[in-house]
């Protein structure tokens, strides 16, 4: 059962092949079994995943024909979930039970989904490698020596071991399409604006966008189709209508030109990606796309330009957990000052405190104009090379990460390397445009992720690309050896 697709689930189970309940306690059982290994799951929310599988079944039995109806799937543990806890990877907010749904939960249980748990993730969603995580690092199922990504690096593993069919994830400078890649699975971020952030734990609040992550583009399909929405309670939510994103999905490709911008293969890639991603174009060339070379001259400037913005805005969201609002709050604290420095100071992790201080540092008086504003003036200029190459390609295609996953600690003395880990998503974000990962091959055993970016609210072509190549290859199903059976 665990080897089943979304889609696949789907059909069987309104075809009563078996029930939500069955699937749902085979997937809790492998949790039970194999999360010990992975530390992919924060929280394990058993018996409301029974509770809602039966509430599924019987939904089933009387015809009701709801998108995911009875589909058992993860939630990233930044997602407000009504009862349950909601820690965001920090002991700051490790005794939080939100009182109310975040509106992608919300729309994922009115299409009759249930849900297994939440996923760990680095603090706060700040990370490249789930290092970051109060509860500890997650494990990469291909090589658990290995990062499995980050900040999403929770659900990427949690879906490659099979522990869930599909998670949901969030991307501020490529947090769902890093692990997506390190963990050799399909991972999309839409449009800013296609589905509502209100609910989920704010980093970067011009940044931020919820996806989906799966195993394969039809999956990810089906997932968009219930998460995005116009919401009222999220002010930067675009009401634009939501196409059904299975639909195009059997699109021909004869005729899409897709632009290769040459600063994404230049020095710093590694060999064996440059190869995979190379493979992975020329099948697109087969398949009747048109390829063309472009350039995104400002691409070495989005990740300084985003380790300025980022923290900026992470400083002030941040603001609010100061243990009298929101969040830990120190023993017995000697006055006010002790209580806010105390609080914040055992609540927050090392990075988290990091990107605070350089993001009060960028906002503080006289220094503004010359780092924030500056960084600003920057992100235009990237959004003008998207929009410039828009007007000559329908896609643009490149590496998701530069190498494949790297071990533990390899990196954690040095936070510009780390932070160089997204240099091929950064500037997606930075845009606002919609991008995606899918497998594209291995190097040493580890999967490589391809990129495809596209122009606004264009994520049906990206998804119509995603599942013709995965019709021509066999990538996408690949598992690791460790979770074989």
């Amino acid at each position: 059962m665990h080897n089943l697709t979304i889609a696949e689930i789907i059909r069987k189970l309104q075809a009563k092949e078996f029930s939500s309940e069955e699937i749902t306690r085979h997937f809790l059982n492998r949790i039970q079994k194999l999360d010990d290994t992975y530390n992919s799951y924060v929280s394990v929310t058993e018996q409301q995943a029974i509770a809602q599988a039966k509430a599924a079944d019987a939904r089933l039995a009387q015809g009701e024909a709801l998108a995911m109806c009875g589909v058992p799937f993860a939630h990233k543990d930044i997602f407000c979930t009504e009862g349950v806890k909601t820690t965001c990877g920090s002991k700051m907010l490790d005794n939080f039970i939100p009182p109310y749904n975040a509106t992608v939960v919300q729309n994922y249980l009115d299409a009759g989904a249930v849900m297994l748990g939440k996923t760990n993730m680095d603090e706060f969603a700040m990370g490249s490698s789930n290092e970051t995580s109060y509860f500890g690092p997650v494990k990469n199922p291909w090589n658990t020596n290995c990062v499995p990504g980050g900040s999403s690096g929770g659900s990427a593993a949690a879906v490659a071991a099979r522990m869930a069919p599909g998670a949901t994830a969030t991307d501020t400078g490529g947090s769902i399409r890093q692990p997506a890649a390190l963990c050799g699975i399909t991972g999309l971020k839409p449009t800013y604006g296609r589905v509502s952030r209100w609910g989920m734990i704010a980093f970067a609040s011009s940044l931020d966008q919820a996806g989906v992550m799966a195993r394969s583009a039809e999956d990810a399909a089906i997932m968009l189709n219930v998460m995005a929405s116009f919401d009222s309670k999220d002010s930067t939510c675009v009401d634009e209508p939501v196409p059904d994103y299975t639909s195009t999905l059997e699109d021909s490709l004869a005729g899409v030109k897709i632009g290769v911008p040459k600063e994404y293969f230049e020095d710093g890639l590694n060999p064996g990606t440059r190869a995979r991603v190379e493979d992975a174009i020329k099948e697109y060339e087969k398949a009747g796309a048109t390829l063309l070379s472009i350039s995104l001259p400002h691409s070495n400037l989005a990740v300084p330009a985003y380790y300025v913005i980022a923290p900026a805005e992470c400083s002030a969201n941040l603001s609010r957990f100061d243990g009298v609002r929101y969040g830990h709050r120190c023993d017995n604290p000697k006055d006010l000052m002790d209580l806010y420095k105390r609080s914040r100071g055992e609540g927050f992790g090392d990075e988290v405190k990091r990107r605070i201080l350089v993001g009060t540092y960028c906002l503080s008086a006289g220094y503004y104009d010359a780092y924030y504003g500056k960084a600003q003036q920057v992100r235009r200029l990237i959004k003008q090379d998207f929009v410039d190459a828009f007007k000559e390609v329908d896609v643009i295609i490149g590496p998701t990460a530069p190498t494949p996953a790297f071990e533990f600690g390899s990196k954690g003395d040095d936070p510009v390397a780390m932070y160089l880990e997204d240099i091929y998503t950064i500037a997606t974000n930075l845009a606002g445009l919609p991008g995606m990962s899918i497998p594209c091959g291995l190097v040493d055993e580890k999967p490589v992720g391809l990129q495809l970016i596209g122009n606004y609210f264009a994520e049906g072509k990206l998804l119509n690309l995603a599942h013709q190549f995965q019709l021509a290859t066999d990538f996408h199903s690949a598992a690791p050896v460790s979770i074989k059976e």
